[in-house]
C-alpha cells in the first residue's frame, strides 16, 4: 500500500527532527547532572570543637585554621587542637544581637603577602555620621599570637542603631577585587538608596582603594563602592569556579530567602520586589517583580535562614562539582543545589540535622567543612567510602 504524507505529517517530521537536534546538542553541551538523591553517602567528623558562637573560618597554608567568634575572640586551630588563647590585636567590637566578629578570608596571594581580611561589626568612632555601629572590615597580618600592621579599609556609613542585619561576607574575584556584603541594618528603604552602605554589596581594591570603574563613581548622591544595590541581609557569598561570577545568598523576612547572580550596578529589588511577608504578617510589596530589578535564581519560602555557601569542585564529590552548597540556620541542614549555567535545576537536602550552619568551605584537603554555631563545632564532610 503507497504511504502518502500530508503537509500536517511533513510539519510534524520536521519538528521531530528539529527537536531531536536541540536534545543531541543540549545533552553535548550541558551534560546531564546527577539527580538529587544520588548524592554520595556522606561521613561526618568533628575537627575541632568547644568554640563560642563561631561564624567564619580561613584554611592556612600549613593546615591550620583561623575561626572568627562572633563574641568577637579570633581563635587559631592547630592539628585539629584549639589553642586555648585568642589572637591578640582586634579593633573594638560590637557584640549586640546579630553583631560581633563576622567573616574572615585570605587575600588571594596570602603566601606571598601575609594579609588576612576579617568584618566586624564595628561601634561608633568619633566624627563618624550616625548612633550604634555598622559593619567594617580590616586587613592585618598573623605573627606568632598577634595580628599586625591592623588597617581599617572600609566601614559602612552610616553608623545604625540596633543590632540587625550585617551582612559581613568577605570574598575575592578572580581579578583580585575584594567584595564585601552589607545588610541594610532592619531599615528596608535604605537599600534602594546609594547614598548609604546599607543593603549593598561593595567593591574595594584589595588595600581599601575605591576602583574608578565601580558603577557609581562620579554619580551625585552615590557612595562610589557601592557594586550592587537591593540587598536585605546577604550572609553567603561565593565565585563560581569557572565564570567568575559573583553567587551571593540573603534572608528573606518571612520567606523569601534568595539566591543572586550579582553583578555591576544592579538592583536587586529589596523591599519593592520580595516573596516574602514580614514577621506581623503584613505585606512588604505586592510585587515579586519590577523593571530594572533582578529575579533571584532562586527563592525559598519558608525561609530557610540561609547562612554560608560554597561551590564544589573536589575530585572526592565528583557527583556534586560545579554544584552550590548552602547552609541552613532554621532547619540544621544542608542544600545541595544542582547547578546548570546560571539556574539551579535541583535542590536535596544532605546532613540533615547538622546544626546552625554558619559557614561552608571546600578544605584543600578537597572535603567540605562546615561552621556550626550552636554546637561550637567545626566538621569535616566526606564521602563515606574514603
Amino acid at each position: 500500500m503507497k504511504q502518502v504524507f500530508s503537509l500536517g505529517n511533513r510539519k510534524s517530521i520536521a519538528l521531530g527532527v528539529l527537536l531531536l537536534t536541540a536534545s543531541v546538542f543540549l545533552m553535548s553541551h550541558y551534560p546531564a547532572k546527577p539527580k538529587p538523591g544520588l548524592a554520595p553517602t556522606l561521613k561526618i567528623d568533628t575537627v575541632v570543637s568547644g568554640l563560642k558562637m563561631p561564624w567564619a573560618m580561613a584554611f592556612l597554608p600549613d593546615g591550620n585554621l583561623l575561626v572568627t567568634e562572633r563574641p568577637g575572640q579570633l581563635r587559631l586551630v592547630k592539628n585539629g587542637q584549639l589553642d586555648p588563647t585568642p589572637i591578640n590585636g582586634l579593633p573594638p567590637i560590637l557584640y549586640k544581637g546579630q553583631g560581633g566578629l563576622l567573616d574572615i578570608n585570605l587575600h588571594p596571594n596570602y603566601k606571598e603577602n601575609g594579609w588576612i581580611y576579617i568584618s566586624y561589626s564595628s561601634p561608633k568612632a568619633d566624627g563618624e555620621e550616625g548612633d550604634g555601629a555598622n559593619t567594617a572590615l580590616l586587613r592585618a597580618r598573623l605573627k606568632d599570637h598577634d595580628l599586625v600592621d591592623v588597617k581599617v579599609l572600609f566601614k559602612a556609613s552610616p553608623n545604625v542603631t540596633g543590632a540587625p542585619h550585617f551582612g559581613g561576607r568577605i570574598v575575592f574575584d578572580k581579578k583580585g577585587y575584594v567584595f564585601l556584603s552589607l545588610g541594610e541594618r532592619g531599615q528596608k528603604e535604605r537599600s534602594q538608596d546609594l547614598s548609604t552602605d546599607q543593603g549593598k554589596v561593595v567593591r574595594l581594591h584589595d588595600d581599601g582603594r575605591i576602583p574608578k570603574d565601580n558603577p557609581f563613581v562620579g554619580q551625585a548622591n552615590a557612595r562610589p563602592e557601592i557594586w550592587s544595590y537591593g540587598h536585605r541581609n546577604p550572609q553567603g557569598m561565593t565565585i563560581h569556579p569557572t565564570t567568575g561570577v559573583i553567587w551571593e545568598h540573603e534572608h528573606g523576612p518571612q520567606g523569601g530567602d534568595e539566591v543572586n547572580i550579582v553583578e555591576k550596578g544592579k538592583n536587586y529589588g529589596w523591599p519593592l520586589i520580595t516573596f516574602g511577608i514580614d514577621y506581623d504578617n503584613s505585606i512588604i510589596s505586592k510585587d515579586t517583580a519590577r523593571a530594572g530589578m533582578e529575579q533571584p535564581v532562586i527563592y525559598w519560602r519558608p525561609s530557610i535562614a540561609p547562612c554560608g555557601m560554597t561551590f564544589v569542585t573536589s575530585p572526592k564529590f565528583k557527583e556534586w562539582n560545579g554544584d552550590l552548597l548552602v547552609g541552613s540556620m532554621k532547619f540544621t541542614y544542608i542544600k545541595h543545589c544542582v547547578v546548570r549555567g546560571n539556574k539551579i535545576v535541583s535542590q536535596e537536602i544532605i546532613a540533615d540535622k547538622i546544626g546552625r550552619v554558619r559557614d561552608l568551605r571546600q578544605g584543600p584537603d578537597g572535603n567540605i567543612y562546615v561552621v556550626l554555631e550552636n554546637s561550637g563545632k567545626i566538621v569535616k564532610m566526606s564521602p563515606a567510602a574514603q
